[in-house]
């Protein structure tokens, strides 16, 4: 996904790019860090880009729906994923970054976001958006999916899944690990 810096104009203008799997493995192939687990069809990246100045302005949104697997009851479902963003890019001018990978980044790129991924450098007539798009997909992953909100979860005791049926166990509450404190509280103070 290239973007061509000469042809930006003040009025923004919308790209649109398909991000398919076959994609991200051509272009992250083993990078651990760019892995999506889940991700088994399309996803839109939608971006409206203008100068602003010297500066380059790129905002949208990634969309799309990944097979997750819910954190409190297993279930495989199908969630939506919409991940909004705005980039400013400033003339790196003759500046290099700090680090090597920030300076390699640049070279290559054309670009280098700062750590928040709100901001950065650009240099060179285009600039190259994979690496930006994979960090956006792994940040709109959910760190603990949850097929709905209100998911009761399996049971600790049987296993069984809290949503579909209920089960006899009792659920133990285990003493708090301030209680052992109580027996320091002298008999005159309550």
């Amino acid at each position: 996904m290239k973007l061509s810096i000469e042809r930006l104009t003040d009025t923004p203008s919308e790209l649109r790019f398909a991000v398919s799997p076959s994609w991200l493995a051509e272009r992250f192939g083993g990078d651990p860090e760019h892995r999506i687990e889940g991700l088994s069809e399309d996803f839109a990246f939608v971006v409206h880009a203008h100068r602003m100045g010297p500066d380059v302005y790129l905002e949208g949104e990634v969309t799309g729906a990944l097979e997750l697997a819910c954190s409190r009851c297993l279930t495989r479902y199908r969630g939506p994923i919409r991940e909004p963003f705005r980039l400013v890019l400033e003339p790196a001018g003759e500046r290099v970054p700090a680090d090597p990978e920030g300076a390699a980044a640049l070279a290559h790129e054309g670009m280098v976001l700062a750590d928040e991924l709100e901001s950065g450098w650009f240099r060179g007539p285009e600039i190259q958006l994979d690496r930006f798009v994979g960090e956006l997909l792994a940040l709109a992953v959910p760190v603990q999916p949850l097929c709905h909100e209100d998911c009761r979860g399996l049971c600790p005791r049987c296993g069984v899944d809290r949503n579909v049926e209920s089960c006899s166990c009792t659920e133990a509450r285990p003493e708090s690990p301030f209680a052992v404190l109580a027996s320091l509280r002298s008999p005159d103070r309550k």
